[in-house]
């Protein structure tokens, strides 16, 4: 077949000159091609209607935090994840080697390994865990990074078990470490 040429034997249909369609035809094809407005998506809307977002300064990013969380801190365990918490100092040694100000407050990082799935069920636990992460991050200003492993039983799990189990990992390490500084007070 040539550039230009239509093909003979095109699977739409093509609606004649002379026929016209019914009011009911053309309402049903405006419904099913209309596309809410910009503005309208409540994806990221809290029920509290107050926007919640998960930026990137409470990510976890860098190899090394990841490794230092893993290596020296402690863990929660649960039916679905286990996650790994570590709280920071106030006086990073590495900021004033790049000049830039130490993070503070709440740092979350996610990992999912190859042994639990392919990339799609890898990408869709990071994706759930993420939300459950954003829908209920304490508002609390605790300076801690904190490593979410989540196991197999994630992708069946239901997601409010999931934002349960989140928001009980969170309660824990509040408790865990609001315990640890009023010991040395004492």
């Amino acid at each position: 077949m040539w550039r230009g040429q239509s093909c003979p034997r095109s699977r739409v249909p093509h609606q004649q000159s002379g026929t016209q369609q019914s009011g009911t035809q053309q309402s049903e094809r405006r419904a099913v091609n209309a596309v809410a407005p910009k503005g309208d998506s409540n994806a990221s809307v809290d029920p509290r209607g107050q926007k919640r977002r998960f930026p990137r300064s409470v990510r976890l990013l860098r190899h090394a935090d990841f490794e230092r969380v893993y290596k020296q801190g402690r863990r929660n365990f649960s039916t679905s994840m286990t996650v790994f918490y570590l709280p920071r100092q106030e006086a990073s040694h590495e900021a004033p080697k790049t000049g830039a100000k130490s993070p503070s407050g709440l740092r979350i990082g996610f990992t999912v390994g190859r042994a639990l799935g392919g990339a799609v069920q890898r990408n869709r636990m990071k994706r759930r865990l993420r939300e459950a992460v954003r829908l209920c991050r304490p508002e609390a200003a605790l300076d801690v990074d904190v490593v979410i492993n989540p196991k197999k039983s994630l992708l069946t799990t239901d997601f409010s078990a999931v934002l349960n189990e989140v928001t009980r990992a969170f309660a824990v390490i509040e408790q865990k470490l609001s315990r640890k500084q009023q010991s040395p007070e004492n």
